[in-house]
């Protein structure tokens, strides 16, 4: 299994948010600044999550984004399921025709694998993960250089 950018982006840009949702709500610019993600592909991401009612858009002054659901409700499963990825170890992604259109030698085992990978993600909370100590270092550290960044950028205008 190969997870995409897609499902590591989703997975990131929501674990961010996890740590700052606490706050104010978070905008996609801050997140693509802190974590290196095209700003248009978050907001394509944020479209499909905020479709499956993972996140919630606040608008006006102060606006962005916020969880729309505690994080201890939120899994990586679901972040993953909700931009179109599949946790699928199968090369033939369940049809079971993998060889000359009929299933493989091999096929229970990915399939088994497949489904502990899910079970595996699925068990794993934003919450959870947010709150590991070191996530809580690469957060603080990520964030320390955005606010550099930020004054920086400030004191040029």
């Amino acid at each position: 299994m190969r997870l995409s950018t897609k499902g590591r982006y989703a997975v990131t840009a929501m674990l961010d948010l996890a740590i700052h949702d606490k706050m104010d709500p978070v905008t996609l610019a801050d997140i693509s600044q802190c974590q290196g993600i095209s700003l248009s592909y978050l907001e394509q991401l944020f479209a499909k999550l905020r479709k499956e009612n993972l996140v919630i858009g606040v608008r006006g002054p102060g606006g962005g984004y916020r969880l729309a659901k505690p994080a201890n409700e939120i899994t990586v499963a679901q972040i993953i399921s909700a931009v179109d990825e599949k946790v699928d170890m199968e090369r033939c992604e369940g049809k079971e025709d993998c060889q000359n259109g009929e299933r493989c030698l091999t096929h229970q085992l990915w399939e088994e694998l497949s489904c502990r990978l899910y079970n595996f993600l699925d068990s794993i909370t934003l919450d959870q993960f947010a709150n590991r100590p070191d996530v809580q270092e690469v957060a603080q550290r990520l964030d320390e250089q955005h606010r550099g960044h930020m004054m920086l950028k400030r004191s040029a205008a």
